[in-house]
């Protein structure tokens, strides 16, 4: 079920959403609900480059590959 939700905008801010809304030919509600999961996606998610500096860094992957077989095996405390 949707629920309602107030948010209190600029002037400015407003009529930017506003525009950029009526640009995609969208109501404004879809336009501020669709720029809100999009910035949590990208916050969720490493890009190219962020993935890249992961797999380079030894010291991070076995760390990893340690937690994962102690998880395996059960040992250990997990929250």
């Amino acid at each position: 079920m949707s629920k309602t939700v107030s948010v209190r905008l600029s002037d400015r801010v407003y009529r930017r959403f506003r525009k950029l809304a009526e640009q995609d030919n969208r109501p404004l509600s879809n336009f501020i609900e669709t720029a809100a999961l999009r910035a949590i996606a990208s916050e969720e998610f490493a890009d190219e480059f962020e993935m890249a500096e992961i797999r380079r860094n030894k010291g991070l992957n076995e760390s990893l590959k340690r937690g994962l077989r102690d998880a395996a095996a059960k040992r250990g405390r997990f929250a």
